[in-house]
């Protein structure tokens, strides 16, 4: 027991309520507040006594992809058009925690496709995107679930994916520099070399 625990459990009632109510804390706080006391630090001095519920909060709203599914997302936002030329939404931020070292990751995605009579609603681009970066990830992984999501609600004759991201587990820790990180992920048309890559690629970088 640290000498924190040591100083606070004498702050209860004789019938021990404020270790009562210490355990009734939700794992996520039980967690947090450990991780303080492991860095030496005071869970109950001021600017610390909320910490663990607003932890608790955080990273449940960081990870609330796990709670979301790509049929609630889309939400029939499906619809019949003759267009085939590349559609493209770029620079969507996103944001996403490292689950090698639950840092976070960050940084914008484009994505395109070639629609095979059907398109799906812009918004819901975005929605994908951020559903699986709500997640515990690596950038190689979500990149590829984002092209699968999309490929299979409209069935686009293409895909492409580019995602360039910061990471933090590089930036605050080991190498301790900092670098992005580029990913991609083509379906269909994309897949080899040729104009479509090229104009996907161009619009990227243009």
């Amino acid at each position: 027991m640290s000498s924190f625990d040591n100083q606070c459990s004498d702050t209860g009632d004789s019938h021990g309520n404020a270790r009562s109510s210490e355990k009734q804390l939700d794992p996520l706080e039980e967690l947090s507040r450990e991780m303080i006391l492991e860095t030496g630090e005071n869970p109950h001095r001021e600017g610390l006594l909320k910490t663990p519920a607003r932890f608790a909060k955080a990273f449940r709203e960081m990870t609330k992809g796990y709670r979301l599914d790509l049929d609630t997302i889309v939400n029939d936002a499906i619809f019949e058009e003759d267009y085939s030329e590349m559609v493209l939404v770029k620079n969507v931020e996103f944001s996403s925690l490292c689950e090698h070292h639950l840092l976070p990751f960050f940084g914008r995605a484009h994505i395109a496709y070639i629609p095979n009579g059907k398109i799906i609603g812009l918004s819901k681009i975005p929605r994908i995107i951020r559903m699986y970066a709500s997640r515990l990830q690596v950038q190689e992984r979500l990149s590829q679930e984002i092209a699968d999501a999309i490929e299979s609600v409209i069935q686009p004759l293409g895909i492409a994916c580019f995602l360039e991201g910061t990471h933090m587990c590089m930036l605050m820790r080991g190498v301790q520099s900092q670098g992005s990180m580029v990913t991609t992920a083509y379906r269909g048309l994309f897949c080899r070399p040729g104009a479509e890559r090229d104009e996907f690629l161009k619009s990227v970088h243009g």
